[in-house]
């Protein structure tokens, strides 16, 4: 296939161009022939919006809404909704993308969507925030739907917001449809295991790769940065299962202990402590940077983008990398880790049990039946496997890392139903 020549990797980089520069060496590999290339790379809608809100104080401000689908070919898209200062038509359409690699991966039948608003929740009252919430519904009333486009929440947004999302598409569409959202409170239709369904989907990934590194779990040493709900999370699954967790780490700082965390009783100290680690005593105080060069044998970088870069790879002395955040390695860096001999399980594979089980809860919503807890944490378990396996095995038959094996898994099966809808 014809491509043009790929620019040169930088470190902090625009992050559609960050997520191409991996999909386009997976293209490559599988022989893309450049229809389908160019039908793959690009989003297939871009909607930005215009939400006017009456603040608390009576003066009306407007805010910016977007939502990407990248694809809908595997069928409705899927994607959760940021609310932050920074959110931009970018930074959507790069998770919009990832979106659609990460629910291939996993082999659910869903495309990839994102959406954001450019706000700052923390200085928003509740009323301020529903208000918005609506209104963005509403902006998105043709965009979503349970068929169409799937929505669920993602940095600033909770299950509040999107109970707050499904009331407002249900009274404009006269009936209750829980489906046309995921990651609702359990009382609307919301799935057992969604809030630990990220989390858990991280741990399955650590042992299936430690498995395969022949790294015993008992007594394995393991740092986890970011101690928000995925990093709490992997955290306590893999202390309770045996891993000696010895560094975890907030916006306060990380905290060191070589003799091991407790987490339940760091996780019961945060909750104590308006959310926030500071002051925890029963560790030594350092920096997130330290955190990320400690010789253990697992690091979770559970916290956020571009952690692992050029500048700091080398003092890496891990043996694997578990990525619980979206895009916490750098493009540059990828090549360097893979050099190192360290194996990196990536986002789009590590972090997929969230979308797993939102998957789940669309389906109980279809159905109309709850699962139990027992049948959701097994079912997303055996995915969660099963899709490691996948992708380890395109790695070793394509000689290459399992950040790349994971998009030619991705790229693959979206690439391979397109030809068999006829998409152009």
């Amino acid at each position: 296939m014809a491509y043009i020549e790929p620019a040169p990797i930088k470190d902090k980089e625009n992050p559609f161009d960050s997520m191409m520069s991996r999909f386009d060496v997976a293209a490559q590999l599988l022989g893309i022939d450049e229809p389908t290339y160019n039908v793959l790379k690009s989003p297939s809608k871009q909607i930005i919006v215009s939400l006017p809100v009456t603040m608390d104080s009576g003066v009306i401000r407007v805010f910016e809404g977007y939502r990407v689908i990248h694809s809908n070919i595997l069928g409705p898209a899927k994607g959760g909704i940021r609310y932050d200062t920074h959110v931009n038509i970018d930074e959507v359409k790069a998770l919009a993308a990832w979106m659609t690699w990460k629910c291939a991966v996993v082999d659910i039948p869903y495309g990839g969507a994102k959406g954001g608003i450019k706000c700052d929740p923390r200085k928003m009252s509740a009323g301020e925030i529903e208000r918005l919430t609506r209104a963005y519904t509403m902006a998105m009333i043709e965009v979503f739907g349970p068929d169409k486009d799937i929505p669920a929440p993602d940095m600033g947004t909770s299950q509040r917001e999107m109970a707050w999302l499904m009331d407002e598409y249900s009274k404009a569409h006269g009936t209750t449809i829980t489906a046309v959202v995921t990651g609702k409170p359990t009382v609307l239709g919301g799935s057992l295991g969604r809030v630990d369904a990220t989390g858990r989907g991280v741990m399955v990934s650590a042992f299936a790769a430690m498995e395969k590194l022949r790294i015993n779990p008992f007594g394995a040493t393991c740092a986890v940065q970011g101690f928000g709900n995925v990093g709490s999370v992997s955290a306590r699954l893999l202390h309770e299962r045996g891993v000696k967790v010895v560094a975890i780490s907030d916006i306060s700082g990380a905290y060191y202990n070589d003799k091991g965390i407790d987490i339940e009783k760091a996780l019961a100290y945060r909750d104590k402590n308006n959310n926030s680690m500071e002051g925890y005593t029963e560790a030594t105080l350092f920096t997130n940077d330290e955190l990320l060069t400690l010789e253990v044998d697992v690091l979770v970088p559970a916290a956020k983008e571009d952690v692992i870069t050029f500048d700091n790879v080398n003092k890496l002395k891990t043996k694997l990398i578990v990525e619980g955040a979206n895009g916490p390695t750098s493009a540059r860096a990828d090549m360097i880790i893979q050099e190192k001999g360290i194996m990196a399980v990536p986002d789009i594979l590590a972090n997929a049990g969230g979308v797993t089980v939102s998957y789940f809860e669309w389906v109980q919503n279809r159905l109309g039946y709850k699962w139990g807890l027992d049948r959701v944490q097994r079912r997303s378990d055996r995915i969660m496997k099963d899709a490691f396996e996948r992708v380890y095995l395109a790695s070793k038959k394509y000689d290459t890392t399992l950040r790349i094996g994971a998009y030619v898994v991705a790229i693959d099966k979206v690439a391979q139903t397109l030809k068999f809808r006829g998409g152009y």
